[in-house]
Order: structure tokens, then C-alpha cells, then sequence
């Protein structure tokens, strides 16, 4: 019987071919490939060739689709991947868990989650008074790409095996729904179809807000790509303090692929990545968030 994950990464590539986000275009360069560079264009040409032989995938040869439809295609893919797979892990992360693409999504935004919310009064000071949002700028607004929260609990809930909580005490805990409050913010992903490097610095600037903006409980921060160069997975991946860690849509093709047409430096800097534990592959992801 196959493994949950499993299936749902096999499915996840198999809608990447599908919704022509990995295509190959006349010349026949793919769609994440960056046409500027012959590395590039070779590892992830054979990335595809491998994907195509091991799980039968069949690409398309079409014209090229604007980068920011590919984005946005990759982004709902990635949250599709997480709503088969995250929610399926109740034994380690038992909730009623939402996931949901922000930007398919205009009724929620990051200041309704309650490490966020005082935000939206700081985005109200700012819009009436001109001076004070000079000084302030808005660095502190974040809009990730995919979100992960639950339903705040119940009393009812919280007590089920035994009286936990009551009237007197827990008045403020963020978890308890009768406390008025609203949901903590679980997960942030920042999906990147590729990363060219101003792409994988908008990653570490939404990654930083998040972490110095908030009240609270701080969410995981992770980044999703499918970039095939080592050198531009590595600007983002290498170091700590911002994201958790950075998943690579076929990381086990990826390090074949590096490995019989990639250079030596990229083999090396590709090992340093998944040795140091800073890139992962997407199968990784949903087990990292129940942690």
C-alpha cells in the first residue's frame, strides 16, 4: 500500500505537469529553468527527464507562461500538497486546521491572526496621518504565500477527559475560544516557483517581519521552490535565524540530476545544503510542521 506522502508528492508533480507550471517550451528549456544560464537549463531539464522516466509524468510543449501566472500556480499546488497531507496528521497535530493561499483568499489577511492583529490598527494610523507612516514606513506589513491555522478550542473540548480549565483562571490564553481572541497562526509558506536573488530576498524580508512583528507565538517559516541551481537555493538557504528551512518541490531528483550534470562546486555546495540541513525535500514538510 503506498504511503500517504507518497502519493500525495506523486500527485503533486503530476499537477505541476498538468497545469503546465513545468512545461517545456519550443527550444526545449523548462519552464524553472533560467534561460540566461546553461547550468540551470541542464539540471532542470534533467530533472524532468527523471520524473518523466521513474513516475511517467508526461510534459507539455507549450509557449511560455508569464512567471507570475507560474508563480501563482505554484503557490496553490503547494497548498493543495499541504491540504492532503497536514491535515491527515491528527495523531501528531490533532485541530481542525485551515490552509489557505492568501492571495485567492481577500477576506483574510495576516493581522487576523492574533500574533498579528494589532497591524491592522498600525495600517490604520498610517493611512490617516502622512507623517507618521514616512517615519514608519510599512516594513511591518507580511503577506505570506499560504498560511496554516486552526479553529481556536473549545471549553467543552478542552475538558473532554477532564476539567482543565474554568470562569477563574486562563482568562487570556490564546488558545482558548471563549477567551474572544483570534487564531494563532500556525505556519507561514513562502511558495517560489524560482528564486532569482531579489525573488529569495523578498523571502527572508517576509520571514524577518514576521518574526520581529508578532505577539506571541512565533509560526514555522518555511520557503517552497522549485529553483534547480544550487548557488540560488543556497542564498536563501544557508544561515539561520530566519526561515526553518527550505523545501525543494523533487530534492531526490535534484541531487541526481547535480550530480551527472552539474559541476563539481554545485554537487558540493548541493551536499552542504542537505547535509547542513537547510534543504529538504517536499515530502519532509508536513512531518516538520507537526513538530
Amino acid at each position: 500500500m503506498e504511503a500517504l506522502i507518497e502519493k500525495a508528492r506523486f500527485d503533486f508533480h503530476k499537477r505541476l505537469f498538468e497545469t503546465n507550471t513545468l512545461n517545456l517550451n519550443s527550444k526545449g528549456v523548462v519552464s524553472n529553468a533560467d534561460t540566461s544560464s546553461n547550468s540551470s537549463k541542464k539540471i532542470a531539464r534533467k530533472v524532468i527527464d527523471i520524473l518523466v522516466e521513474e513516475q511517467k509524468h508526461k510534459i507539455n510543449v507549450s509557449e511560455k507562461i508569464n512567471g507570475q501566472t507560474l508563480g501563482k500556480q505554484f503557490e496553490v499546488l503547494t497548498m493543495e500538497f499541504l491540504s492532503n497531507t497536514f491535515p491527515q496528521l491528527q495523531n501528531l497535530r490533532p485541530g481542525a486546521w485551515h490552509i489557505l493561499q492568501l492571495g485567492n483568499n481577500n477576506r483574510l489577511k495576516t493581522s487576523d491572526f492574533e500574533q498579528y492583529e494589532h497591524l491592522a490598527y498600525l495600517s490604520e494610523l498610517t493611512a490617516e496621518n502622512a507623517r507618521l507612516a514616512a517615519a514608519l514606513g510599512n516594513d511591518y506589513l507580511v503577506a505570506p504565500d499560504v498560511v496554516i491555522y486552526k479553529d481556536l478550542l473549545e471549553d467543552e473540548f478542552i475538558n473532554i477527559k477532564q476539567e482543565i480549565v474554568s470562569n477563574n483562571v486562563c482568562k487570556m490564553t490564546d488558545v482558548r475560544k471563549s477567551n474572544g481572541g483570534k487564531p494563532v497562526l500556525h505556519a507561514s509558506v513562502s511558495a517560489k516557483f524560482t528564486m532569482r536573488s531579489d525573488r529569495a530576498q523578498n523571502s527572508r524580508t517576509e520571514a524577518l517581519n514576521l518574526i520581529r512583528n508578532r505577539k506571541g507565538h512565533l509560526p514555522h517559516i518555511v520557503v517552497v521552490t522549485a529553483e534547480p541551481l544550487p548557488s540560488r537555493l543556497a542564498s536563501l538557504a544557508l544561515g539561520t535565524g530566519d526561515i526553518d528551512c527550505m523545501y525543494h518541490f523533487a530534492l531526490y531528483e535534484l541531487i541526481r540530476a547535480v550530480k551527472e550534470v552539474g559541476s563539481e562546486d554545485a554537487n558540493d555546495l548541493l551536499d552542504t545544503l542537505v547535509k547542513g540541513k537547510r534543504l529538504k525535500d517536499i515530502s519532509d514538510l508536513p512531518l516538520d510542521l507537526a513538530v
